[in-house]
């Protein structure tokens, strides 16, 4: 049975890099009905905090990702590693120095193993200096607490990145000498700027919980994150966990550098949320609202301005920014458009002529006004954008945003007419 871990560690929150090893290790278990578990890495008692904990874990179930078993803390077992450690120094393939245990490396030798991504990979002991096992203070160290926990959970894949790579050379060599027998391993592209150089906050944010807060749904981070390396073939780029667990082969996986592209996760977003229902982003936009330290509109009223800028918007925060002049007087304007459509005394006679023919209109539906836009257009010999240019800074202070007629539709005729006259005055 395969059986498959991911271990963070507490000191931060979940990078994104990370939050990619767990996805692949959690659908590779999934594709085989293997065993996903957690283990949680806080030897270091210092920087290790519950709070980091305990977001990590909220971040992990809202991408989708479960595990099978009650995880693991390392820092519970460190009497088990001290134990394991005196073994190997009665074995003679260990040492004492003070406190500390070392691991003896035997020079000379070829370690040897095929990564189930980049082939295989040879390493000769002359290149690996003795080991710490334990170190001073009684903590472990790391590569020595892995394979003792590994061994322990029965692990029989490490899915991790490629920064690992030179650690499995070292564990294998514990393995060896603790008569355990060494799992799978495969070593996963790192994650990179477009830029080519590590990922940092300039390309991005580097914590899920950064995409979480700017309004990214979990489908479309998981889904582009399980692009960054591997490919479900046929040039497809829209994937569930679910089609992805069907499908996924850890030999279609490249092992290449995999470049993070904001702006293609931001394109991916936008696809998700316009596929949604105005109900289904209705909690999640009013959580944005709060989050902002906005006033919650009523349920009806932003269902309305959702249904106008579901398909326009590429991050749930984007809807606060652009939407503000439908919930209040109060709103954000773009001075050069102001400038550019409402400055002259030609904008403001037209704005003021389609003022006074709304008046009169019977209703207010968004193909009754494009209608009398038009006429006006027609009678005066003008362009569209000589009407609709001014008309939308006047009632939305912005110059972009969703269709006109339809915003007049929503925000109402009185309130229309009012921003209409002011900014003409």
């Amino acid at each position: 049975m395969v059986r498959v871990r991911f271990a963070p560690s507490p000191t931060g929150y979940l990078h994104i890099g990370s939050a990619r090893t767990a996805l692949f290790n959690w659908v590779y278990a999934r594709h085989y009905g293997g065993a996903f578990i957690l283990r949680v890495e806080d030897t270091d008692k210092v920087r290790s905090e519950k709070r980091f904990l305990d977001e990590i874990v909220t971040d992990l179930k809202w991408l989708g990702i479960d595990w099978d078993e009650e995880p693991i803390h390392q820092s519970q077992r460190f009497e088990i590693y001290r134990q394991a450690a005196e073994g190997l120094v009665k074995a003679g393939k260990a040492y004492r120095e003070g406190e500390a245990y070392i691991f003896r490396i035997e020079k000379g030798r070829t370690i040897t193993f095929n990564d189930m991504i980049h082939g295989e990979v040879s390493v000769n002991t002359d290149d690996i200096k003795d080991q710490v096992l334990i170190k001073s203070d009684g903590s472990p160290a790391y590569n020595f607490c892995c394979v003792i926990d590994d061994a322990y959970l029965k692990i029989t894949h490490i899915i991790r990145g490629d920064d690992h790579l030179s650690n499995t050379p070292k564990q294998i060599l514990f393995y060896e000498a603790l008569g355990l027998t060494a799992p799978q391993f495969g070593h996963m592209p790192l994650i990179m700027g477009q830029d080519g150089a590590k990922l940092s906050k300039r390309h991005g944010g580097t914590a899920v919980e950064e995409y979480k807060k700017e309004g990214f749904l979990p489908e479309a981070l998981v889904n582009y994150l399980l692009l960054l390396g591997w490919s479900p073939g046929n040039d497809r780029e829209v994937i569930g966990l679910a089609d992805a667990v069907k499908l996924f082969d850890i030999k279609n996986m490249k092992g290449v550098q995999a470049k993070f592209d904001l702006q293609k996760l931001r394109w991916m977003n936008g696809e998700y949320i316009a596929a949604k229902s105005a109900e289904e982003l209705l909690p999640l936009i009013k959580k944005q609202i709060a989050d902002a330290g906005k006033e919650i509109p009523p349920d009806q009223r932003l269902l309305d301005v959702i249904k106008l800028y579901k398909v326009r918007i590429k991050t749930l925060a984007e809807f606060v920014q652009s939407t503000d002049h439908f919930f209040g007087d109060v709103y954000s304007v773009e001075e050069k458009g102001v400038e550019k459509h409402l400055s002259s005394p030609e904008s403001k006679a037209i704005l003021r002529d389609f003022a006074a023919r709304l008046e009169t209109a019977a209703d207010f539906s968004h193909a009754t006004l494009e209608g009398i836009c038009r006429a006006i257009v027609e009678e005066k010999a003008l362009k569209a954008g000589q009407i609709i240019h001014p008309t939308r800074v006047a009632i939305s202070g912005k110059t972009t945003g969703a269709g006109l007629f339809e915003m007049m539709e929503v925000l109402g005729k009185e309130k229309v007419l009012e921003r209409m006259r002011k900014a003409a005055a």
